[in-house]
Protein backbone atom coordinates (compact mmCIF):
# COMPACT_ATOMS: atom_id res chain seq x y z
CA UNK A 1 0.00 0.00 0.00
CA UNK A 2 2.64 2.45 0.70
CA UNK A 3 4.47 1.36 -1.88
CA UNK A 4 1.67 2.78 -4.41
CA UNK A 5 0.76 5.93 -2.12
CA UNK A 6 4.65 6.83 -2.41
CA UNK A 7 4.23 6.41 -6.39
CA UNK A 8 1.51 8.95 -6.13
CA UNK A 9 3.63 10.96 -3.67
CA UNK A 10 6.90 11.14 -6.55
CA UNK A 11 4.57 12.14 -9.53
CA UNK A 12 2.75 14.80 -7.75
CA UNK A 13 5.39 16.26 -6.14
CA UNK A 14 7.71 15.98 -9.28
CA UNK A 15 4.90 17.29 -11.64
CA UNK A 16 3.78 20.27 -9.07
CA UNK A 17 7.34 21.27 -9.37
CA UNK A 18 8.31 21.29 -12.53
CA UNK A 19 4.72 23.74 -13.24
CA UNK A 20 6.67 26.31 -11.48
CA UNK A 21 8.20 27.54 -14.61
CA UNK A 22 11.32 30.11 -13.94
CA UNK A 23 10.83 32.06 -17.44
CA UNK A 24 6.97 32.62 -17.01
CA UNK A 25 8.04 34.15 -13.09
CA UNK A 26 10.52 35.82 -14.20
CA UNK A 27 8.79 37.93 -17.01
CA UNK A 28 5.40 38.79 -15.24
CA UNK A 29 7.36 39.97 -11.69
CA UNK A 30 10.22 42.14 -13.35
CA UNK A 31 9.42 42.87 -16.77
CA UNK A 32 5.64 43.40 -16.53
CA UNK A 33 5.22 40.76 -19.79
CA UNK A 34 4.70 37.49 -20.40
CA UNK A 35 7.82 35.83 -22.51
CA UNK A 36 5.38 33.45 -23.69
CA UNK A 37 4.32 36.67 -26.01
CA UNK A 38 8.17 37.62 -26.48
CA UNK A 39 10.74 36.49 -28.80
CA UNK A 40 10.60 32.82 -30.13
CA UNK A 41 7.29 32.72 -27.66
CA UNK A 42 9.39 30.08 -25.29
CA UNK A 43 9.24 29.68 -21.73
CA UNK A 44 13.00 28.94 -21.43
CA UNK A 45 16.21 29.74 -20.97
CA UNK A 46 17.43 30.48 -24.15
CA UNK A 47 14.44 33.01 -25.17
CA UNK A 48 15.11 34.79 -21.50
CA UNK A 49 18.78 35.11 -23.08
CA UNK A 50 17.37 36.49 -25.94
CA UNK A 51 14.86 38.76 -24.91
CA UNK A 52 15.86 39.95 -21.11
CA UNK A 53 19.45 39.53 -21.46
CA UNK A 54 22.20 37.60 -18.94
CA UNK A 55 20.60 38.37 -15.64
CA UNK A 56 17.26 37.12 -16.50
CA UNK A 57 19.25 33.99 -18.04
CA UNK A 58 20.87 32.99 -15.19
CA UNK A 59 17.94 33.04 -12.50
CA UNK A 60 15.82 31.39 -15.31
CA UNK A 61 18.72 28.59 -15.00
CA UNK A 62 18.72 28.01 -11.57
CA UNK A 63 15.07 27.87 -10.66
CA UNK A 64 14.64 25.38 -13.95
CA UNK A 65 17.78 23.64 -12.82
CA UNK A 66 16.75 23.13 -9.10
CA UNK A 67 13.31 22.30 -9.61
CA UNK A 68 14.64 19.11 -11.55
CA UNK A 69 17.37 18.02 -9.10
CA UNK A 70 14.80 18.37 -5.62
CA UNK A 71 12.22 15.99 -8.17
CA UNK A 72 14.82 13.98 -8.93
CA UNK A 73 15.84 13.73 -4.90
CA UNK A 74 12.39 13.60 -3.69
CA UNK A 75 12.11 10.29 -5.82
CA UNK A 76 15.01 8.95 -4.12
CA UNK A 77 13.57 9.67 -0.69
CA UNK A 78 10.45 8.17 -1.72
CA UNK A 79 12.08 4.76 -2.66
CA UNK A 80 14.45 3.42 -5.48
CA UNK A 81 15.60 4.55 -8.78
CA UNK A 82 12.17 4.12 -10.41
CA UNK A 83 10.87 6.26 -8.17
CA UNK A 84 13.40 8.97 -8.76
CA UNK A 85 13.01 8.06 -12.80
CA UNK A 86 8.78 8.60 -11.94
CA UNK A 87 9.31 12.42 -9.83
CA UNK A 88 11.87 13.88 -12.64
CA UNK A 89 9.95 12.66 -15.52
CA UNK A 90 6.70 14.55 -14.12
CA UNK A 91 9.12 17.68 -13.39
CA UNK A 92 9.66 17.96 -16.94
CA UNK A 93 6.06 17.17 -18.15
CA UNK A 94 5.45 19.47 -15.49
CA UNK A 95 7.57 21.79 -17.09
CA UNK A 96 6.14 21.39 -20.50
CA UNK A 97 2.50 21.81 -19.20
CA UNK A 98 2.84 23.78 -16.30
CA UNK A 99 -0.87 23.77 -14.18
CA UNK A 100 -0.26 27.04 -12.93
CA UNK A 101 0.24 28.36 -16.42
CA UNK A 102 -2.51 27.23 -18.75
CA UNK A 103 -0.27 23.95 -19.39
CA UNK A 104 1.99 26.13 -21.52
CA UNK A 105 5.59 25.46 -21.12
CA UNK A 106 8.77 25.48 -22.19
CA UNK A 107 10.44 22.59 -24.16
CA UNK A 108 11.95 21.22 -20.88
CA UNK A 109 15.66 20.93 -21.95
CA UNK A 110 17.23 22.23 -19.05
CA UNK A 111 14.90 20.38 -16.12
CA UNK A 112 15.59 17.31 -17.92
CA UNK A 113 19.24 17.65 -17.92
CA UNK A 114 18.71 18.28 -13.99
CA UNK A 115 17.24 15.10 -13.79
CA UNK A 116 19.28 13.27 -15.24
CA UNK A 117 22.31 14.72 -14.22
CA UNK A 118 21.18 13.28 -10.33
CA UNK A 119 20.01 9.94 -11.79
CA UNK A 120 22.58 9.09 -14.04
CA UNK A 121 25.35 11.41 -13.95
CA UNK A 122 27.68 10.14 -16.48
CA UNK A 123 25.70 9.47 -19.52
CA UNK A 124 24.24 12.49 -18.97
CA UNK A 125 27.62 14.19 -19.21
CA UNK A 126 28.54 12.93 -22.21
CA UNK A 127 24.96 14.20 -23.41
CA UNK A 128 26.29 17.69 -22.62
CA UNK A 129 29.35 17.28 -24.29
CA UNK A 130 27.23 16.19 -27.07
CA UNK A 131 25.42 19.67 -26.65
CA UNK A 132 28.17 21.98 -26.01
CA UNK A 133 30.11 20.53 -29.28
CA UNK A 134 27.33 21.32 -31.61
CA UNK A 135 26.48 24.23 -30.04
CA UNK A 136 30.25 25.99 -30.04
CA UNK A 137 30.19 24.55 -33.92
CA UNK A 138 26.86 25.42 -35.24
CA UNK A 139 25.57 27.93 -32.31
CA UNK A 140 21.98 26.18 -32.86
CA UNK A 141 20.79 25.40 -29.22
CA UNK A 142 17.95 23.45 -30.69
CA UNK A 143 19.91 21.01 -32.59
CA UNK A 144 22.74 20.86 -29.91
CA UNK A 145 19.59 20.06 -27.52
CA UNK A 146 17.84 17.76 -29.92
CA UNK A 147 20.82 15.75 -30.40
CA UNK A 148 21.62 15.47 -26.82
CA UNK A 149 18.24 14.25 -26.71
CA UNK A 150 19.09 11.97 -29.01
CA UNK A 151 22.42 10.58 -27.64
CA UNK A 152 21.13 9.88 -24.15
CA UNK A 153 19.05 6.65 -24.72
CA UNK A 154 21.91 5.33 -26.98
CA UNK A 155 24.51 5.77 -24.53
CA UNK A 156 22.09 3.87 -21.82
CA UNK A 157 21.23 1.28 -23.30
CA UNK A 158 24.49 0.47 -25.08
CA UNK A 159 26.81 1.26 -22.15
CA UNK A 160 24.43 0.71 -19.05
CA UNK A 161 25.41 -3.11 -18.31
CA UNK A 162 29.24 -2.37 -18.90
CA UNK A 163 29.78 1.24 -17.28
CA UNK A 164 27.21 1.49 -15.04
CA UNK A 165 24.55 0.40 -12.42
CA UNK A 166 21.44 -0.21 -14.50
CA UNK A 167 20.77 -2.69 -17.34
CA UNK A 168 19.97 -1.17 -21.14
CA UNK A 169 16.58 -1.88 -20.37
CA UNK A 170 15.79 -0.11 -17.00
CA UNK A 171 13.71 2.69 -15.87
CA UNK A 172 16.30 5.14 -16.53
CA UNK A 173 16.69 3.91 -20.23
CA UNK A 174 13.20 4.21 -20.84
CA UNK A 175 12.88 7.87 -18.93
CA UNK A 176 15.70 8.63 -21.03
CA UNK A 177 13.85 7.78 -24.79
CA UNK A 178 10.84 9.13 -23.09
CA UNK A 179 12.33 12.69 -22.38
CA UNK A 180 14.09 12.30 -25.62
CA UNK A 181 10.57 11.81 -27.53
CA UNK A 182 9.22 14.70 -25.96
CA UNK A 183 12.32 16.92 -26.74
CA UNK A 184 12.10 15.81 -30.06
CA UNK A 185 8.27 17.31 -30.50
CA UNK A 186 8.49 20.06 -28.29
CA UNK A 187 11.63 21.43 -31.36
CA UNK A 188 9.31 20.34 -34.08
CA UNK A 189 8.98 23.79 -35.12
CA UNK A 190 12.40 24.68 -34.74
CA UNK A 191 13.38 21.45 -37.10
CA UNK A 192 11.69 22.52 -39.48
CA UNK A 193 13.40 26.41 -39.31
CA UNK A 194 16.85 24.09 -39.46
CA UNK A 195 15.35 22.74 -42.54
CA UNK A 196 14.67 25.91 -43.82
CA UNK A 197 17.86 27.87 -43.00
CA UNK A 198 15.56 30.09 -41.09
CA UNK A 199 16.51 28.88 -37.17
CA UNK A 200 17.83 31.71 -34.90
CA UNK A 201 21.63 31.21 -33.87
CA UNK A 202 22.45 31.44 -29.70
CA UNK A 203 23.52 35.17 -29.27
CA UNK A 204 23.29 37.21 -25.67
CA UNK A 205 20.52 39.39 -25.52
CA UNK A 206 20.41 43.11 -24.68
CA UNK A 207 19.17 43.72 -21.01
CA UNK A 208 15.56 44.65 -21.05
CA UNK A 209 15.19 48.38 -19.75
Amino acid sequence: MYYYLFIVISILVGYFLGSINSAVIISRMFYREDIREKGSKNAGLTNMLRVYGIRAAVFTFLGDFCKGIISACVGYIMGDILFACLAGGFAVLGHVFPAYFGFKGGKGVLTAFSVMLVIAPIPTLIAFSVFLIIVLITRYVSLGSVLAALSIPIITYFLGNKLFSYSGFSPVFFLTLALALLIIIKHHANLGRLFTGKESKLSFGKKKE
